[in-house]
Formats: structure tokens, sequence, C-alpha cells
């Protein structure tokens, strides 16, 4: 008889996402999520086939905390977007360092092809539809997914800004200007700010 199971996919899940928020992306494997579950690393195989199995489970749990039911009707098409798009920012700045997994395994994610095929449903009955539409999803998921990087691993708070924010007027003036300047806007702003930069691109 085979030996039963002792862990669940949800449970590897739920350790490489512990490894990750601990470690950084870069700290991810099966060894190091085996440890975290005390079990072998060959036991893992009889639950995945390889790593880049579980990173599609880890982008399922993170994903699946996001609401992916159409916004209300009534509201303007652009209002819709952003409420939508919010909803992936905080599903994902939950856990920044998996940010980049939502991209190479958006198409294996059930919650994440219902989120895009919300986003398209807004996007056709605006009247933005063919190449246009194609590039506006692109947009808005490139936007969402580096916005959250940039917050969380070069925030506007952070030294950076405070080391260009002191550069030479005379060689940068542009630059240290707007790296002062860059000091009293917060994340909320800068997000938001951003997104309807893009959708003030779309309507156009």
């Amino acid at each position: 008889m085979p030996r039963p199971r002792s862990l669940t996919r949800n449970q590897l899940a739920a350790a490489a996402l512990a490894v990750i928020d601990r470690e950084g992306l870069a700290g991810l494997s099966m060894r190091a999520v085996a440890k975290e579950l005390g079990a072998s690393t060959m036991a893992l195989y009889r639950y995945v086939q390889d790593r880049e199995e579980l990173e599609g489970l880890v982008v399922d749990r993170v994903l699946g905390a996001m609401d992916t039911e159409p916004p209300d009707p009534a509201a303007p098409w652009q209002e819709r977007v952003e409420v939508l798009v919010r909803r992936m920012r905080d599903a994902v700045s939950a856990h920044p360092s998996v940010a980049p997994l939502t991209v190479t395994h958006r198409h294996r994610s059930p919650v994440g092809l219902r989120w895009a095929e919300t986003v398209l449903a807004v996007l056709t009955e605006a009247g933005i539809d063919g190449e246009r539409r194609v590039v506006a999803l692109r947009g808005l998921l490139g936007y969402v997914i580096g916005a959250i990087q940039l917050e969380h691993l070069g925030p506007l708070s952070g030294r950076g800004t405070d080391v260009i924010a002191e550069l030479p007027p005379s060689a940068f003036p542009y630059l240290s200007a707007t790296a002062r300047q860059a000091r009293e806007v917060g994340p909320e702003a800068e997000f938001l700010g951003g997104l309807a930069l893009l959708l003030r691109g779309l309507t156009a």
C-alpha cells in the first residue's frame, strides 16, 4: 500500500511563503521548505514536481486573498480599474518578495487569471480593445508589480533618496531637487499618483 501523505500542498505553500517572507526569494529552495516543515527534501517531491510548481502554489496562496469580483458597475471605468489594481497591490504587498513570481506564474494562477479577466471586461466596456487593450493590461500589471517592488526595495523614505538629494545641484539640478521633494511624498500618494497618470493616458 502507498504511504499515507502527511502533508498537504497548502502546507507546502505556507512553508514556502514563510521562507520567502523571512529570507527573500533567493532563499527559496526545496531544502529550505523541507526544513521549515521538519521533513526530508525528498518527501516534498511526493506533492510537487519541482521548485517551479512550488512557486505556483505560493502565488496561488498570495493571490487567493484577492477579491476578483467586478467593482460597482455604476462607477466610472477608471475608478473600477483603480479598485482592481489596489486589490492586487494589497494582496501582493503583504508578501512583497513574491512580486516577481506573480509575473512569471500569472498564467498558472486561477485567481490571477480571474483578476485579469475582470480588468479586461472593464477595459472593453470603456471601448479599449484590440492592441490597445493588450498594452493596457500589460501596462497596469507592470505598474502595480513595479510599484510594489519600488515601494519595498527602494522607498522614497529610504536612504537612497537622501543620497540623491545630496548630489551637487551643479551636476544634477533636477535629480537632486526632485529627491528633496520626494521626501514629502508618502507611499499612497506615490502609488495612486502614478496610477492616475496611467489611467489618464488610457482615457486619452
